[in-house]
């Protein structure tokens, strides 16, 4: 009757990881679709980028005509001198008193328009304009940084609550067997083949089973509060993963993937570029700028004044603060190709510390399935050795926990191997919607920034109407 239930107990147990769930369970491709439309932290990195796209189109406005008007109305009075004494003249006039003073008083008007466009910066401006466009890339390199960890953090609370789950499992399960190890013991008792003691023990071990199950269960709130932060709602029936991500043969092949793919290291190289044009950048500080003018106004007696001219200018002097700033450049260069070469030591520690797990883990799997072999064939022995009176009921209660133990141990081991497996895939920079083909439509960085970068006018211009369009899907109008 014991090892029935035990059995019963613990396929139940360990059906909780190896799916024996619902046909409507929830798999984990749904639970990364809700987290990556729950995220926030993706909607913010989605925001980051549209204002850097608008950086490209504020530079790109710099090499167009500026044109902006000024309009003046004035209005003056002349006061006379307070100190004005009679028989005094004021403007040919003979006064007998200064109360005869009249006030002067005029009004005025202009309106102008002016335009200035520039000519010739040796380059400058358009060396601000590629470092707004390579900002907008390595932006986007942190969008998918943020996707990533978004869909790792889902996998993780997935992965957090059916180990929770499995664990509740397996400690009813034990809760079950050493209830009926003291029913068993009492029945002896009363017999006289066992003596008090036996039956203090086995309720001794129902007590810490149940100590046990109390704990697991709040673990399992635990998970379920952290799936519910990373997911977005509570987890209903989990299914179980049956298979792990297609992954690299070997370490090597699988840090050859990071360095191309992985968005740490290629926004550290698009920030390394950005550094190199802002050398440049200072390099150009150095020369004129050349700039066209023209001048166009109308006085309130409709007098019109216009004019056009070139203008030069260029430093002479600054104090040393043109070389300093270009010190400074170089600095960031150095301090730039500094951050690409640590950001690929961690991206290749992190993988290799994945890729380590991962055959942990598989190694822990294999040892665990041949320890839970071995110690339920352990139990089933004690179980009938203490119906024969050889074995007393600690060494069942011992043998019953040493096969808890190995199932515990199994099923960390393959939580364990799949955590791994998705944590490498995130440290080589493919953990993302289209590596996964993960049913979700995504958000097209180039939407935006191809509308935006030309600088239109909204609602003016066919691109401006476009534009108009495309902040109302976004619900940003």
């Amino acid at each position: 009757m014991v090892r029935h239930r035990f059995v019963r107990a613990a396929a139940l147990a360990l059906g909780v990881f190896f799916g024996t769930g619902s046909a409507h369970a929830e798999s984990l491709a749904d639970a990364l679709v809700l987290a990556y439309r729950h995220a926030g932290l993706i909607e913010k990195n989605r925001a980051v980028l549209r204002a850097a796209d608008e950086d490209v189109a504020q530079t790109i406005a710099l090499l167009r005509p500026i044109v902006s008007y000024t309009a003046n109305v004035r209005r003056t009075w002349t006061f006379p001198n307070d100190r004005t004494v009679p028989g005094q003249s004021v403007g040919g006039v003979q006064l007998s008193n200064p109360t005869e003073i009249e006030n002067d008083a005029s009004t005025s008007a202009s309106l102008g328009i002016s335009a200035e466009l520039l000519l010739w910066d040796g380059g400058a401006t358009q060396l601000q304009i590629d470092v707004a466009r390579e900002l907008v890339l390595s932006t986007r390199q942190g969008l998918v940084a943020a996707e990533q960890q978004v869909l790792l953090n889902a996998v993780l609370a997935y992965l957090g609550v059916r180990e929770a789950i499995a664990f509740v499992g397996l400690r009813e399960s034990n809760v079950e067997v050493l209830a009926e190890q003291l029913r068993a013991a009492q029945d002896r008792f009363e017999v006289g083949e066992v003596t008090r003691t036996d039956v203090s023990v086995a309720e001794a071990g129902l007590a810490a089973a149940r100590s046990g199950l109390a704990a697991a269960l709040g673990d399992l709130e635990q998970a379920r509060a952290t799936y519910v932060r990373f997911v977005g709602q509570l987890p209903g029936t989990l299914a179980e993963i049956d298979r792990l991500p297609p992954l690299p043969a070997t370490l090597e092949a699988a840090q050859d993937v990071a360095r191309k793919t992985q968005p740490e290291i290629l926004r550290a190289m698009r920030l390394v570029t950005v550094a190199e044009l802002n050398v440049a950048q200072a390099k150009a500080a150095v020369r004129p700028s050349i700039s066209g003018t023209a001048n166009l106004s109308v006085g309130d007696d409709f007098e019109e004044t216009a004019s056009v001219g070139v203008q030069m200018s260029g430093p002479i002097y600054t104090g040393g603060r043109i070389t300093s700033l270009y010190r400074q450049a170089v600095a960031r260069r150095d301090e730039s190709f500094a951050d690409l070469h640590i950001a690929t030591d961690n991206v290749l520690q992190e993988v290799a510390q994945a890729w380590a797990l991962l055959e942990v883990a598989r190694a822990r799997i294999e040892a665990g399935q041949l320890e839970v072999r071995a110690a339920r064939l352990a139990f089933e022995s004690v179980q009938e050795e203490v119906r024969f009176g050889t074995r007393t009921t600690l060494d069942i209660l011992d043998a019953e926990q040493n096969l808890q133990d190995a199932r515990a141990n199994l099923i960390s081991a393959q939580i364990a191997e799949i955590r791994a497996a998705y944590q490498l895939l995130s440290g080589m920079g493919l953990m993302t919607v289209d590596h996964l083909d993960l049913a979700v439509v995504q958000y097209d960085p180039e939407a935006y920034y191809n509308v935006v970068r030309d600088a239109p006018i909204r609602g003016v211009s066919p691109q401006g109407r476009k534009l108009d369009t495309l902040l109302r899907s976004l619900g940003r109008d």
